[in-house]
């Protein structure tokens, strides 16, 4: 056992060297967990920011001044009035996504509560805008429009009035989710690239034949592998979640970051056995690339994090059990985001690491059957 622990510690220490010498790949490391992650959590939003907005105001009362007044940033820019004849032509131009049209006697109708209709015609091409959009002006009418009837002393609310309560991101802000799934992504991309790469650069380089004469075996040489693969993906990994994450980009961590990293470091075990399997059925490196984006797409559409999981067809749903990237996804989840406990979890530690260890006997017996046919 110690030789086998020692023969593990001086291969993956091989590994980190030739690593460290590589320049390119090394500075590909620290950027995906550093501006890579930055970029996306604040380049990519679900939110509506400075949507243009026209209104075709056929009132021009106190009561719709109100609510044109209310459509500000950082929502909408400042409403623009238009004639209704225009409406078709610039929604067909794109010039304004959303368009509301106030109708004459609006401000009558509502006082005398006759419940006037107004109309917003929405672009939706833009499908998340439509829809996030669509909700906040009507959440502004709403709101408008009451304020204004208790302005005036009518008190007129509905029998039955619902109070949302967001629960874990209060203010709805899509940078706290970007930014952890940026994280999970990354984590899943850089495992897989390292070990394949680590793997296919022993067989292009001719190395792999040095190996082949020392005293050491397969699943020492995977091992070695792994754990250093593991060791710089789990180290820059947990600065991006302190440095960049919870530091510049404010996001807040409601869990065990230790409880984290602990569950970080057995998903990037799983991931990396799985990488070493991809890497013993290419031959070369544009090969194994070709190989691993597939593989690597479909681990993060079917995770349970771009898509829910509830949404997807049934049959889909248990199939996806076999990802380790789905019980990830949902730990991750339930320990930063709901600051679950080791209690909650445990049950998707278990999954990954067994879901790892089936990986990883695959990935020794089609290594060991390589280094045969190298040797």
């Amino acid at each position: 056992m110690i030789r086998w622990l020692s023969n593990v510690f001086h291969l993956g220490v091989k590994e980190l060297a030739s690593l460290a010498s590589d320049i390119v790949l090394a500075f590909f490391v620290v950027y995906s967990f550093s501006f890579s992650i930055y970029s996306e959590a604040t380049g990519i939003t679900t939110d509506v920011t400075n949507a243009p907005i026209a209104i075709v105001d056929s009132d021009r009362s106190v009561l719709s001044t109100r609510i044109a007044d209310a459509l500000l940033q950082p929502y909408f820019r400042r409403p623009v009035l238009i004639d209704r004849s225009a409406v078709d032509q610039l929604m067909d131009a794109g010039r304004y996504p959303f368009v509301l049209d106030i109708p004459p006697r609006f401000e009558a109708d509502v006082l005398s509560r006759h419940d006037p209709t107004l109309q917003l015609n929405v672009d939706a091409t833009a499908m998340t805008q439509a829809a996030v959009g669509g909700g906040y002006v009507s959440s502004i009418l709403q709101q408008e429009t009451t304020s204004y009837l208790h302005s005036r002393g009518i008190e007129r609310e509905l029998p039955v009035r619902s109070v949302e309560r967001a629960l874990f991101n209060p203010n709805l802000e899509g940078i706290w989710y970007n930014a952890i799934d940026a994280l999970m992504e990354n984590l899943t991309m850089l495992t897989i690239l390292l070990v394949g790469a680590a793997v296919i650069r022993e067989r292009e380089r001719g190395t792999i034949e040095h190996l082949l004469v020392m005293p050491v075996r397969a699943h020492e040489i995977a091992a070695g592998k792994i754990w250093a693969n593991v060791l710089v993906v789990a180290f820059f990994g947990t600065l991006s979640l302190l440095i960049v994450i919870q530091s510049i980009l404010r996001v807040p961590i409601a869990g065990s970051v230790p409880l984290f990293v602990a569950g970080m470091v057995i998903y990037l075990y799983a991931i990396a056995s799985l990488g070493i399997l991809l890497a013993t059925i290419a031959n070369t490196m544009p090969q194994f690339a070709l190989l691993s984006i597939p593989v690597f797409l479909t681990l993060n559409m079917l995770s349970g994090g771009p898509s829910p999981l509830e949404a997807m067809p049934e049959p889909l749903q248990v199939a996806i059990h076999i990802s380790p990237t789905m019980h990830f996804v949902k730990f991750t989840q339930s320990v930063l985001c709901r600051g679950a406990g080791i209690d909650l979890v445990w049950t998707h530690l278990v999954a990954i690491f067994a879901l790892g260890a089936i990986f990883l006997a695959i990935a020794l017996a089609r290594f060991r059957r390589m280094l045969a046919r190298v040797h």
